[in-house]
């Protein structure tokens, strides 16, 4: 059986007391979760959702959401969670490129998904629901039809493991989105291979402040039911908020994305008289800055973790114990998985030599929806090629540098940006910083930095530009402008989105 919707019915029946799921004041143990799942995974029946259909939500983070990733996964259909960001010609093309027969949304998206309903063949009338319990004209209430569904358990559906559980689109920062394929058996392996990675026990207690709509949460969010420990769940991500929440329930697990991080080190009450209970602190979906991690190690020591890796199928880690010595890279491959770095003709590169990373994991993709000529591109002799540029030590530990996209290339030099985001992050009155390629007619290509300051006002960007140029290593490294700015365009996952950055500048030069 590789249904990885079991697992829940497992522990309403063998852990039911222990607490599964914490959201806002709802407080859930596994007996009342699993009955409460059961009723969503009966009225989907009930609409005659079954094996292989694809049920799509638009949702923020809530219980409904989390609801609809187990019962999917009971029936067998396919849940495609898409961003509550996404708007018009942008969502039609992705629901319609799904398949999606059902949609699961919020009263508040409602009003922004009717003019488009017209643009959904696939969607029936019937199967627009929307969460509440309040009249939504044209949708089902998401309560009413839970309440009068059956809390019992769903037979179990025969799952193969190739069969698909989700999918997931891509941020679209590189084009337009991709629709990434995850299996029964991927999630499994992320169930077991995340569980052991983190340390994680029966007794853990996960939190996420980050959406849950996106690959990064899986990596807790898998060996959290795989062990039927505690999973809290916050609806949105305020600094203040997660420390009293971590003080308060005890966390001992939690996965963010580089700004969240940075967030909390300006906290001044962040360490480990509130947040001393963490013994997994994790980064994912960037990198977090040499500076960053030291001043994260200096707070709370021997706790962090670093994930490199692809929604895709392949990762890295730069586990707790090794990150004292070996804290600028991103670790290495986990056991049953490989990294190598190639050059173009996808010849290994030497140690210290700069090259493509690419690797393999039984957590591959089987491909891209529908896209078997993306699959094609992606996936080599088995090896997914990322398109990100690193090297490895003579230690086997893998350096990123940047993505091959983000190069500036100066003159003919190629400069990684990285390096010089790892100079600007220094200045005490730092917080953030992006830095990016603007065409030059001389040079080709020169780096801008867009900075976000710890406090309003605290740095004039020209004094920051002498600063900054004054500590580069080479003449090509030096930006010709910085420009302040309140905060970074970003994905709903957390990411800072460059491309965006790099438009915006274009157009207001």
């Amino acid at each position: 059986m590789s249904n990885i919707g079991i697992l829940l019915k497992r522990h309403g029946r063998f852990r039911p007391d222990v607490e599964a799921i914490v959201f806002g004041e709802e407080r859930y143990t596994f007996a009342a979760y699993n009955r409460r799942v059961n009723r969503l995974a009966h009225a989907l029946r009930g609409l005659g959702i079954g094996k292989d259909d694809k049920v799509a939500t638009i949702l923020g983070n809530s219980l409904e959401m989390m609801d609809a990733y187990w019962a999917c996964a009971a029936l067998g259909a396919v849940i495609v969670p898409m961003s509550p960001l996404l708007r018009g010609a942008g969502l039609t093309r992705l629901l319609n490129d799904s398949d999606a027969g059902t949609i699961i949304t919020s009263p508040d998206f409602a009003a922004i998904l009717d003019p488009l309903r017209g643009e959904l063949p696939l969607v029936a009338g019937d199967r627009y629901i929307v969460t509440g319990s309040n009249d939504v004209p044209g949708y089902r209430a998401f309560d009413a039809l839970t309440a009068a569904a059956s809390d019992t358990d769903i037979d179990d559906v025969l799952i193969d493991r190739d069969d698909p559980y989700n999918i997931f689109y891509s941020s679209g920062t590189t084009g337009l989105p991709k629709g990434i394929v995850h299996t029964h058996y991927v999630r499994m392996n992320y169930c077991t291979f995340f569980a052991s990675a983190w340390r994680m026990t029966p007794e853990s207690v996960v939190c996420h402040a980050g959406s849950i709509i996106f690959n990064g949460s899986m990596l807790t969010l898998m060996p959290w039911m795989f062990l039927g420990c505690t999973y809290v769940l916050l609806d949105h991500f305020d600094p203040q908020l997660l420390i009293e929440t971590i003080r308060r329930e005890r966390v001992t697990h939690i996965y963010m994305v580089p700004s969240q991080i940075v967030a909390l080190l300006h906290q001044p009450n962040f360490g480990e008289e509130t947040c001393g209970s963490l013994e997994c602190l994790g980064s994912v979906g960037a990198p977090l800055l040499k500076e960053q991690k030291e001043e994260l190690q200096r707070r709370l020591p021997n706790r962090f973790y670093e994930l490199y890796g692809l929604t895709e199928g392949f990762m890295t880690i730069l586990d707790k114990t090794d990150a004292p010595r070996k804290l600028t890279s991103v670790g290495v491959a986990p056991p049953l998985q490989e990294v190598r770095v190639v050059d173009e003709a996808g010849n290994d590169m030497p140690p210290g030599q700069v090259g493509e990373i690419i690797g393999r994991s039984p957590m591959l993709m089987p491909g891209y929806y529908k896209r078997p000529d993306l699959t094609a591109l992606a996936i080599r002799n088995g090896w997914l090629y990322s398109g990100d540029l690193g090297y490895l030590d003579k230690d086997g530990f893998l350096y990123l540098v940047d993505r091959q996209k983000d190069m500036i290339i100066s003159g003919g030099v190629n400069v990684y940006p990285r390096d010089i985001e790892e100079i600007i992050v220094r200045h005490p009155a730092v917080r953030e910083v992006a830095v990016f390629g603007v065409p030059d007619a001389k040079w080709g290509e020169t780096p801008v930095a867009h900075v976000i300051l710890a406090a309003p006002d605290a740095l004039d960007a020209e004094a920051l530009r002498a600063w900054i140029n004054e500590r580069v290593e080479a003449r090509f490294q030096r930006v010709s402008k910085v420009v302040i700015v309140e905060d970074f365009p970003r994905s709903a996952a957390g990411k800072t989105l460059k491309r965006l950055m790099r438009d915006e500048y274009e157009k207001g030069v």
